[in-house]
């Protein structure tokens, strides 16, 4: 059987998603001997390859930068899965939809300037802040998304369900507790 070409990605979110992925333990020295890990944070991998079968997708899409890497994703991945609360319905990234900060600027003035203890103001470099969308979005609604894998991070055994179905060729069936948000 060939080997899983697996990738993850972090977008808008706090990396607890990946964290529970290393609490895999001792399952990511099987899981080494059943895929191809291509691309991640937790390697040094710049582009995003082609031909991947398999990308848990972290966060939620709040910039430009999240919906370019997001439909490169697509474009180039067979099975998407969206990975943790932010990803399924944009959780807490979402919270500035609610605030009314509907364009870039006051989001920023807000993040760097009403809320700096120090140093008050707004990165220009360019490359420093990519631009904000007006909206923070689950990844479904940027992109076809295959699976959703819940949870705020999802636990370790629900990762390891759904990624066994995947390496055994099943489609993922999660149910029960399995199904819990947050």
């Amino acid at each position: 059987m060939d080997r899983l070409r697996v990738a993850t990605v972090w977008l808008g979110g706090c990396s607890g998603c990946h964290m529970s992925f290393l609490d895999l333990d001792e399952f990511l020295i099987d899981l080494a001997g059943m895929i191809d890990l291509v691309y991640s944070p937790v390697i040094d991998v710049k582009e995003y390859p082609e031909e991947v079968d398999v990308c848990l997708i972290e966060g939620a899409v709040c910039n430009e930068d999240n919906l370019e890497i997001l439909r490169r994703i697509r474009a180039r991945t067979r099975l998407l899965v969206s990975f943790g609360d932010c990803a399924v319905t944009a959780n807490v990234p979402a919270i500035r939809n609610q605030l009314g900060l509907r364009n870039d600027e006051s989001v920023l003035q807000r993040a760097y300037v009403e809320g700096a203890q120090s140093n008050p103001g707004v990165p220009r470099e360019p490359g420093i802040v990519p631009p904000l969308l007006p909206q923070v979005l689950p990844a479904h609604q940027a992109v076809h998304i295959d699976y959703f894998l819940p949870g705020c991070p999802p636990p370790a055994d629900r990762i390891r369900t759904v990624l066994s179905q995947l390496l055994r060729g099943e489609e993922p069936h999660l149910e029960g507790e399995q199904l819990k948000f947050g």
